[in-house]
């Protein structure tokens, strides 16, 4: 699927993230959405479910969330009636940590590549196996990390998958006013453990 990207960020650019999604299921590939359920995540869920909620959306469960993490994803995916794909490692959390002794620590980077691979890379790479998706909606937003500021709304991912960003734009203060007016639940504690520190990407989206 070829799009024209500079043309494309430009129409978008000021274009409201509910118009954004609407676009992008516009193009007629096929159409996949991911969630990390983390901190938040409501936003994107609902953003997609009120325009289609036939969308596949993608949570690669890394086997390591917290209780009030699966709480609120329950509660999400019962309230926006989610079509939702879990994919989950192959190996348990409790294995892994016996044979690798525990979550890597930020210097241990060789540890740290090999348990990202494991808990987030192949299970997702097994989803874009089963679905083949042309377009990818993903909640990143451009002041996250470093990387994604050398992003925009529409990219080609190393994959060759288009990736749409409805949100990428949207401050803190954005989302907290989205989450507030419609009334969206998010999870107080969230962990995700293939970021040893802030600002550091989990690899979905450096991958290709």
């Amino acid at each position: 699927m070829e799009i024209d990207l500079e043309s494309a960020n430009a129409a978008l650019r000021d274009a409201s993230a509910t118009d954004i999604v609407r676009w992008a299921l516009a193009q007629g590939g096929k159409t996949i959405a991911t969630t990390s359920m983390g901190k938040n995540a409501a936003v994107m869920l609902h953003l997609v479910s009120q325009v289609d909620r036939a969308v596949p959306t993608i949570w690669v469960d890394t086997g390591y969330n917290l209780r009030d993490t699966y709480v609120v994803a329950q509660r999400l995916i019962r309230d926006l009636d989610l079509n939702l794909a879990v994919y989950s490692p192959e190996m348990t959390s409790e294995r892994r940590n016996a044979i690798m002794g525990g979550i890597p620590t930020p210097d241990e980077e060789e540890r740290h590549q090999e348990f990202t691979r494991q808990v987030k890379l192949e299970p997702f790479e097994r989803a874009l196996r089963e679905f083949s998706p042309d377009i990818w909606l993903t909640g990143i937003r451009r002041d996250e990390t470093e990387h994604r500021k050398t992003l925009d709304i529409v990219s080609l991912d190393g994959r060759g998958i288009i990736k749409v960003a409805p949100i990428f734009y949207w401050s803190e203060a954005d989302v907290e006013q989205y989450m507030q007016a419609h009334e969206l639940p998010t999870c107080k504690h969230y962990f995700d453990p293939t970021k040893a520190w802030d600002g550091r990407e989990c690899g979905l989206h450096t991958e290709g």
